[in-house]
């Protein structure tokens, strides 16, 4: 289990209002007694998990502010970080405390947020001593990186160890 903190300001804006999560309304039931703020949050990121290919046994996602709680069973480390990644890297959520399950434990990647004038070629040479490295982020990024030369200040991103 743990904790990992993100900057809430940043990050893809997946929740249908245009407020950041700490700054919503207090999420308690909604007047026509359907689902609340945090209910549809959680929704929003269920479908955010659902959209990285990556397969959660028993997922559960609660929101509380600006903080996302997930649980469930994965297959590989890889997979664990990548589901924090997915969603820690939202707009309005400033961490994500989890309870994932790993069938195949491997080497943590190390988790690494985007400075003013990042690359990847930067953040490769400093992990990794080589600029020419850089795939192997954006592979271990994959699906939420779609371009190499797409980042932007405040996203996390994973640096695996290299085999």
């Amino acid at each position: 289990m743990g904790l990992f903190s993100f900057v809430k300001d940043a990050g893809k804006k997946i929740f249908g209002d245009d407020k950041p999560a700490a700054e919503a309304p207090a999420a308690g039931a909604a007047p026509s007694g359907g689902p609340t703020l945090a209910d549809v949050r959680a929704q929003a990121l269920r479908n955010q998990i659902s959209q990285t290919g990556i397969a959660v046994e028993n997922l559960s996602v609660r929101c509380e502010g600006s903080s996302a709680h997930v649980a469930g069973r994965v297959k590989s480390q890889e997979d664990k970080e990548k589901l924090i990644l997915a969603c820690g890297n939202v707009l309005g959520i400033g961490e994500v405390d989890e309870a994932l399950e790993v069938d195949s434990p491997e080497p943590e990647a190390t988790f690494y947020t985007v400075q003013r004038g990042d690359t990847l070629s930067k953040i490769a040479k400093e992990h990794y001593g080589a600029a020419s490295k850089y795939p192997a982020i954006f592979q271990a990024n994959r699906p939420m990186l779609e371009d190499p030369d797409k980042i932007y200040p405040g996203q996390v991103l994973r640096i695996p160890p290299l085999s």
